[in-house]
């Protein structure tokens, strides 16, 4: 069966990969989405199988267990997981930005230390920034970390934490009065471990229970209370020497957080036209199927379109970072093209389906309450548009 969103210029290792991956969610996703996600329940068969593939350590390096693959190979087994169910992708997406935290920003204890059993999965990371009061305004954080001789105390309350509570390391990101004179140079990310579960994980560190969520179901969103944590100054990401760093270390794992919610994007859309083109040509009105009809078959056309738009933009946003240069501005524009063309594309697959796409017998049901959050998660549109606009007035300064 042709396939949009073909990738060109991937190894042999790669396209193994992926198959691999499709043959996964087509088998192993896909025909438990419906009831996982209609019961909340959390797919841990499905993370089992994931384990035994290796995802969880595919980016993370050789030399501590894992595949050492790329940004974009990750990007696209994303695209493959996420067009089985979105819940599953972001299991895999927050640990990816932490081992990607460690492996960039880490110190060699850190490293040798966590990263190989990220690798197995044995060890999963949880990213937290925001904040009950602040999202998109990182400066706005208020929980803080004091030092007290050689260690820190740390209160504040944090929110939105994807794998909140099956996590066992939480990046997080607190104020640090260093005297820098910008408010994001007093700002350093630390690594605290703790058990998984909910309650009081770690000493004074609490993960209430689980948010409801209209959506994204399946893996817990949480919030994370920090009562007097101590930590020692080896749980700065990077050592000591990295306080006041943490900012600047979590916008480099944003910009890959970014790539892979285009990438989310990119794989509920597919998704979306698989089911809409599949039903349109099953669908008979008015004597013949509505894939037939105009109307229908424009929007279908209108549907790949811009899901090879979306696709384009994520696989070039990948490796630019591969290559190892700045990809702010592309990252920005690969998530805010793929999320809003997410919206349109799921929204024309449930007008296909006319009255069946509101029954919770049909999948597109799902996707009409996952789509919203990925023009919101790792930032908002808006938020994209700002960081789109500087980037291009700083490159093309007069």
């Amino acid at each position: 069966m042709a396939r949009l969103a073909q990738t060109p210029g991937l190894t042999d290792e790669q396209r193994a990969i992926l198959q691999t991956v499709r043959e996964f969610a087509d088998k192993e996703i896909i025909p438990h989405a419906q009831r996982l996600e209609h019961a909340d329940e959390y797919p841990a068969d499905i993370l089992d199988g994931m384990k035994e593939m290796g995802l969880f350590g595919l980016t993370i390096a050789e030399e501590y267990g894992g595949l050492g693959e790329s940004l974009l190979t990750y990007a696209l087994v994303v695209e493959e997981l996420s067009r089985g169910w979105m819940s599953i992708s972001g299991i895999v997406n927050t640990h990816f930005i932490v081992a990607y935290l460690i492996s960039q920003h880490g110190s060699a204890e850190q490293r040798a230390r966590l990263l190989p059993r990220m690798a197995t999965g044995e060890v999963r990371g949880a990213f937290s920034m925001s904040e009950p009061e602040c999202g998109s305004d990182v400066s706005a954080i208020k929980s803080k970390a004091v030092r007290d001789g050689d260690r820190f105390v740390i209160n504040g309350q944090k929110m939105w934490l994807t794998n909140g509570a099956y996590s066992s390391v939480v990046a997080t990101l607190v104020r640090t009065e260093t005297g820098a004179d910008s408010v994001y140079g007093n700002m350093s990310t630390f690594l605290l471990e703790k058990e998984p579960g909910f309650g009081e994980t770690a000493p004074g560190l609490t993960i209430p229970g689980k948010i409801d969520k209209m959506g994204y179901k399946g893996v817990e969103t949480t919030e994370m209370v920090l009562d007097g944590v101590t930590v020692p100054d080896s749980a700065v990401l990077g050592g000591a020497d990295q306080v006041g760093r943490g900012f600047y270390q979590m916008m480099d794992g944003i910009e890959v957080g970014r790539v892979n919610v285009a990438a989310r994007a990119c794989g509920i859309s597919i998704r979306a036209f698989e089911l809409a083109v599949g039903y349109a040509q099953q669908r008979r009105t008015f004597g013949q199927p509505l894939a037939k009809h105009q109307a229908i078959a424009f929007k279908l056309a209108e549907m790949g379109t811009k899901i090879e738009a979306a696709h384009a933009l994520m696989v070039n946003a990948a490796r630019l970072k591969d290559a190892g240069q700045r990809n702010d501005v592309e990252a920005g524009m690969a998530k805010l093209l793929a999320s809003e063309y997410c919206a349109e594309v799921v929204q024309e697959a449930f007008r296909i389906h006319g009255g069946y796409g509101y029954s919770k017998e049909y999948e597109i049901e799902r996707l009409m309450r996952e789509a919203p959050f990925l023009l919101i998660g790792e930032g908002t549109s808006e938020i994209q548009k700002t960081i789109i606009s500087r980037g291009l007035l700083r490159d093309y300064k007069l």
